[in-house]
């Protein structure tokens, strides 16, 4: 072989191994969530990442005033009895679904540590997050006694100010046979894209699908050129699909008969560079759709 053609090949050889090491699996302590655990450890096994379980308990919703004693005299305080009856119910749910999350890590092969985290819940994911490669949470994660629906106020916090790209847990996981990329010819669109093929290039065989949000042509798009070029060093089988009406009824539309597929967005809670990627729209994108959701802001 020539040694042109072999330079050639070589640099078009797709990059089989995530830069990814450390995933973030978001669960409340007490509510451990077994179909994102498997979808969190399904992505774990992928990329040959570590999965750390932080398990969270929302110790400020808890506390409660306590009678303290100290030399002569009694003061009340705020604060959480960890020798009440139910304190120590908890800690032993906590530690049953901390031995679970072990276990199911073992049993689908995926290397895993546990951190607890005994605070604001959205405050300490924040915290974790800036070490981390992604974290994988579920749409319905809450710390509040009273329902919320999905997303919560937890998640969305944790969607708007994540210093990691965040994947919303799918209801239900069988694989991955497709990409979805929303794109919008914006900053926030691509960096979410580009962040998802580094993370993922062990996904770079599957069917990509890239969905138009916007009321532009994509054939008018400036950077038309360079962005099929960039696809087209990383996917093979790319298709496009550009909507035309009403974007926020047609994406529903479409994304709603796909399945064994995963989407990717950007600007969730930050400068909604379009219509579509307004918080509001992402929240009930979140809440309608089953398959996993790849977010990421720069």
């Amino acid at each position: 072989m020539q040694a042109k053609t072999l330079l050639k090949l070589l640099f078009h050889l797709p990059l089989q191994k995530s830069f990814m090491e450390k995933i973030l699996f978001v669960t409340d302590g007490i509510n451990l969530n077994m179909t994102a655990l498997d979808f969190a450890a399904y992505l774990g096994r992928l990329t040959h990442s570590k999965l750390t379980g932080i398990f969270l308990e929302n110790l400020v919703d808890e506390q409660r005033l306590v009678l303290k004693e100290t030399h002569n005299y009694s003061y009340l305080n705020y604060e959480v009895d960890e020798g009440s009856a139910a304190y120590v119910e908890k800690m032993n749910l906590i530690q049953q679904n901390v031995v679970k999350f072990e276990e199911a890590c073992l049993k689908r092969d995926v290397r895993c540590n546990v951190h607890y985290n005994r605070s604001v819940p959205a405050e300490e994911i924040i915290k974790e997050s800036r070490y981390a490669d992604l974290i994988v949470a579920d749409a319905a994660a809450s710390f509040n006694k009273k329902y919320e629906g999905a997303p919560t106020d937890f998640i969305k916090d944790t969607l708007a100010n994540a210093e990691c790209p965040v994947i919303i847990a799918p209801e239900n996981f069988e694989e991955i046979n497709e990409i979805v990329f929303a794109y919008d010819d914006s900053a926030s669109s691509v960096f979410a894209i580009k962040q998802f093929t580094y993370l993922f290039p062990e996904l770079n065989d599957k069917k990509l699908t890239v969905l138009q949000v916007n009321d532009k042509d994509f054939t008018a798009t400036a950077g038309k050129y360079n962005f099929k070029e960039w696809l087209k060093n990383h996917y093979g089988a790319i298709g496009f699909e550009v909507i035309t009406g009403n974007p926020d009824y047609e994406i529903f539309s479409c994304l709603l008969k796909k399945k064994n597929t995963i989407i990717v967005m950007g600007a969730y809670g930050r400068s909604a560079v379009s219509r579509y990627f307004k918080h509001s729209q992402a929240d009930l994108l979140i809440k309608t759709l089953t398959q996993p959701i790849f977010i990421a802001h720069h």
